[in-house]
């Protein structure tokens, strides 16, 4: 009989023999990260529009895309592809291109990340803007000329606080940014805007009158050059994961007085930890994030593409695979879902 540490030598011999011989298939490796297998893919799925998961982990089916140049809008950093969002979000930004333009003497909107084709977790840049809810616009008003390719690449807009500080550039800031904002905050599919908390203080000291929409206008990190608007899970997406609600109050209080103390800006000690869109993997995921990977395309990026010409939202929405298909068996359970921007 084997003693305990003739036994245990044996097996390791036997894990160096298995190590050492390529015959042997490699069992542990790596899974694939969500952020890859989503930032691959060029097209969103051609199903019926529906958002699963949280604005931080999950996906979207029945994407659409805004146009890169529309009547009163331009879109931004095109080497990205993420001109895309649920046809709900789509919507609401072609509206506020129209109203901004008409009513708030905004020449159009310069638009930033919205999300990829079928959302997930982006290969660089946002925690959020994942289920096709999310979209960045620029404080810089639209130029009166069309920007090039290159150009798009490389503008650089212009902050809206002052340099080492926490307050507004008065030299820029005008009632027409402010206008956009209440136009944006007044539609009630918006549910967050994110700002600068120097914006929000500036909104909070100078907003007269009717101030209930101050609500949705909420502080956070960044967002010092561009606002990020934020609608509600749409109806029909059943796996949408819905935010906390802001409670009431138009949030000039001492949750934005913290915004002006150290602690908010102070720097981390320590190892940090990994970004979450850096080791996240489909298993994190809603189960119908497989699905929609897996789907098919449309037949081209134009037939899915608000603006540009005559299409409008109404147009575009995907018609093909009316029926979604039946989820294997073998997806994993999604982990719980962090709360967050």
């Amino acid at each position: 009989m084997r003693t305990p540490s003739r036994w245990i030598r044996a097996v390791f011999a036997c894990a160096a023999l298995l190590a050492l011989n390529p015959a042997v298939p490699q069992v542990n490796a790596a899974e694939p990260l969500a952020k890859d297998l989503f930032g691959s893919k060029p097209l969103p799925a051609a199903m019926p529009a529906k958002s699963y998961g949280f604005y931080s982990k999950g996906c979207f089916a029945g994407g659409i895309a805004m146009a890169v140049d529309g009547p009163h809008w331009q879109a931004m950093r095109l080497s990205r592809n993420r001109r895309w969002g649920h046809p709900q979000l789509i919507k609401t930004l072609e509206k506020l291109s129209d109203d901004g333009a008409s009513k708030d003497g905004w020449n159009g909107l310069m638009l930033g990340d919205i999300s990829q084709p079928r959302g997930g977790p982006m290969l660089t840049g946002h925690a959020s803007h994942q289920v096709g809810l999310d979209a960045d616009i620029w404080f810089t008003p639209m130029p009166k000329r069309r920007l090039s390719g290159p150009e798009r690449e490389s503008f650089e807009p212009k902050s809206m606080i002052k340099d080492g500080g926490l307050t507004v550039d008065d030299r820029l800031w005008t009632s027409a940014h402010a206008a956009i904002l209440k136009r944006a905050a007044g539609y009630p599919e918006v549910e967050r805007i994110f700002v600068h908390p120097g914006i929000k203080k500036k909104l909070c000291d100078t907003v007269t009158g009717d101030r209930s929409w101050l609500n949705k206008v909420r502080p956070f990190w960044g967002h010092d050059y561009h606002f990020h608007v934020r609608i509600g899970c749409p109806a029909g997406s059943v796996g949408c994961k819905a935010q906390e609600s802001t409670g009431t109050g138009d949030g000039c209080d001492k949750s934005l007085a913290w915004w002006f103390t150290e602690e908010p800006w102070r720097k981390a000690t320590g190892p940090q930890a990994p970004r979450a869109r850096d080791v996240m993997t489909m298993k994190a995921l809603p189960k119908e994030c497989r699905m929609v990977l897996e789907a098919p395309s449309p037949q081209s990026e134009a037939s899915v593409t608000v603006g540009g010409g005559s299409n409008r939202v109404a147009d575009v929405i995907p018609t093909a695979s009316p029926v979604e298909p039946e989820l294997p068996n073998a997806i994993p359970v999604p982990s719980p879902r962090p709360s967050g921007q």
